[in-house]
């Protein structure tokens, strides 16, 4: 009996395998699922027009800028420098020599075509994943030294800091963010660039607007994580490294705060995942982020589900990068 059951242990996948089988099928009966879904409607996909989206190159016209007369051409490692001379006045151009259009003694009117070249710029939607990293990572930073100490100031014993804190706290948590995003722009932001103007000096441009309200939003969700990971810690910590001697400072400093940056990393992760979804909202301001970005592509090629899709996955790979970064973050701070 025994070789029996062993036998089949052998043979049998585990449960394990099996509720794997059952995820998988359920995964490839969602995918067949929207595959039907467009079918019903129609829709032809042309998952070849997405690259242009992330990198493209462009023939660029080197045009002339006077009206004169090819003087000379030099060929210098592939291209061509040319010499078109004016009613005193010259200019030179270079030009890859494969694609010179021009020869010596042409004449030449403002705005003909000397040659062309190749030039790569990234597409629309890289961009918008560009600006969306940065927007984030400079939210983040701000945001985690304003929620640290308003987390502080929530906790403290001055009554000045702490309801400062907590009215700072329950204003930015009680409001929409859009409604923040658009106060700050178009309320704090006319009123600032207005007094900059009136000075001489140069505008702050929209997107530090949408930045601002970014941190002090996300400034207010760390502060409440601060200050419950700080008050998660036994009160014995604090008061066993003041009969040590230490200030209450230096024992938040290098007793409390350690503890406590292990147990908050986990909500820390997804309030900043939730951020980087959050910036989503800037293109109301006209920041050309991933999301505005994706929509303005969209417009142009009437490529709704496969644009989307892919503005989903680049969320969602920046998304897990970060959470995937936050758990080797976790296992050091175990080790």
């Amino acid at each position: 009996m025994n070789d029996i059951t062993q036998t089949l242990t052998r043979v049998l996948p585990s449960r394990n395998t099996l509720w794997m089988l059952v995820f998988f099928a359920g995964l490839f009966g969602l995918a067949y699922g929207f595959y039907v879904a467009t079918q019903q409607a129609n829709y032809i996909w042309h998952w070849n027009r997405i690259p242009r989206y992330f990198y493209y190159t462009d023939t660029i016209k080197v045009r002339a800028e006077i009206e004169g007369r090819v003087a000379n051409i030099t060929h210098k490692s592939g291209d061509a420098v040319v010499i078109v001379e004016g009613d005193g006045t010259s200019e030179f151009y270079t030009v890859p020599g494969s694609d010179l259009r021009v020869g010596e003694n042409d004449t030449l009117y403002m705005g003909d075509v000397i040659g062309t070249y190749e030039k790569g710029s990234l597409g629309l939607m890289a961009q918008g994943m560009l600006i969306t990293i940065e927007i984030s990572i400079i939210a983040i930073a701000f945001g985690i030294v304003l929620g640290l100490f308003t987390g502080l100031a929530r906790i403290s014993t001055n009554p000045c800091f702490k309801w400062t804190a907590i009215t700072y706290i329950e204003i930015i948590r009680g409001s929409p963010l859009l409604v923040q995003i658009l106060i700050w722009y178009y309320v704090i932001g006319t009123l600032v660039n207005n007094l900059l103007a009136s000075s001489g000096l140069p505008q702050i441009p929209e997107m530090w607007f949408g930045i601002a309200s970014l941190s002090i939003f996300a400034g207010a969700y760390v502060a409440e994580i601060v200050r419950a990971g700080i008050q998660s810690i036994h009160r014995g910590q604090t008061e066993a490294a003041r009969s040590l001697g230490m200030t209450r400072a230096m024992a938040m400093r290098k007793i409390i705060l350690p503890q406590a940056f292990r147990r908050i990393l986990p909500p820390l992760a997804g309030q900043f995942i939730s951020l980087i979804k959050d910036s989503s909202l800037l293109g109301v301001i006209a920041i050309r982020e991933l999301t505005k970005a994706t929509r303005e592509a969209v417009t142009t090629s009437l490529m709704p589900y496969e644009l989307y899709f892919v503005c989903g996955v680049m969320y969602l790979a920046v998304t897990f990068a970060l959470s995937m970064f936050v758990q080797y973050l976790e296992k050091r701070s175990v080790e």
